[in-house]
């Protein structure tokens, strides 16, 4: 099976999770077998592949790394636990660019223990930031924070809209620090379009993952597969590409129930289920 029975891919990214149960070595070629010119990666698996290995390998298949997931948690207060994520982040920009991708993905982190002061964590990741954009942008890598949905505020990313994002990303030049807008996460929000539209050029990456239910028990690996559940996958492509974006089309399911199947076999289905829903 090729790429060119499915229609145009030129704009499709699988993100290295939809399929993590394929090794690197099969992701790659999987995909450019089927004519899918990009993935997105993260930084465990690529870590324990080798980055300098990683880098080559996805290279010589001719694909590009439209991202790396992932930096951030940046909300701590003790001194020490943030300069260790400071160090933490430095070196996920530093692979971002062995990797030869421009953007960095950021969840931002969530609550620290006892606090309930969602604002002041905030503060933190903008000051955190603030010496970040420099170091990456030295190293021709963006910074894309990714707000998550607010289930998520309390123990992963106090940054839960497109407008918080925003708030953050605009204190410093559009060049250097941008957004994630991935539709498992803002597809809800009433505000999103407008923050969408607002966005613009400081839209980083563009993601995809369908809303189903019930969601399952463990929530963060409940993204559906495209065409399963409540999302408009294709408005929000066009949306985003009203914007201005013309980049790449990522594909980022955390779904368990897809990683107990045959990972090349779910990888064919969601090129199928991308060009049926999504281009």
């Amino acid at each position: 099976m090729t790429g060119s029975s499915n229609g145009d891919l030129s704009r499709l990214s699988i993100n290295q999770m939809t399929v993590r149960q394929l090794t690197l070595p099969e992701l790659t070629e999987a995909c450019v077998r089927l004519g899918v010119p990009a993935v997105g990666l993260w930084r465990e698996p690529v870590q324990a592949y080798g980055v300098e290995a990683a880098a080559k390998l996805v290279r010589k298949a001719g694909l590009a790394v439209t991202t790396l997931c992932r930096g951030g948690f940046l909300t701590a207060t003790e001194p020490a636990r943030r300069a260790e994520a400071l160090a933490d982040n430095r070196a996920a920009i530093d692979e971002a660019a062995v990797l030869g991708t421009d953007t960095l993905v950021l969840v931002s982190g969530g609550l620290p223990a006892g606090s309930r002061d969602l604002r002041a964590a905030r503060e933190r990741i903008a000051d955190a930031l603030a010496g970040l954009a420099p170091y990456a942008a030295e190293r021709g890598v963006r910074l894309a924070i990714e707000p998550l949905h607010p289930m998520f505020a309390a123990d992963r990313c106090v940054v839960s809209t497109l407008d918080q994002a925003l708030e953050l990303a605009e204190r410093f030049p559009a060049g250097q620090v941008g957004v994630v807008v991935d539709t498992y996460h803002v597809w809800w929000d009433d505000r999103a379009p407008a923050a969408v539209a607002r966005a613009g050029g400081r839209i980083f990456s563009f993601q995809l993952a369908d809303w189903t239910t019930p969601l399952p028990a463990g929530v963060l690996n409940g993204r559906g597969q495209l065409g399963d559940g409540a999302v408009d996958l294709r408005g929000w492509r066009e949306r985003v590409d009203a914007a201005g974006y013309s980049g790449p089309v990522e594909v980022e399911l955390f779904n368990d129930g897809l990683w107990a199947r045959d990972g090349v076999e779910v990888l064919v289905e969601v090129v199928d289920r991308y060009v049926r829903h999504a281009r």
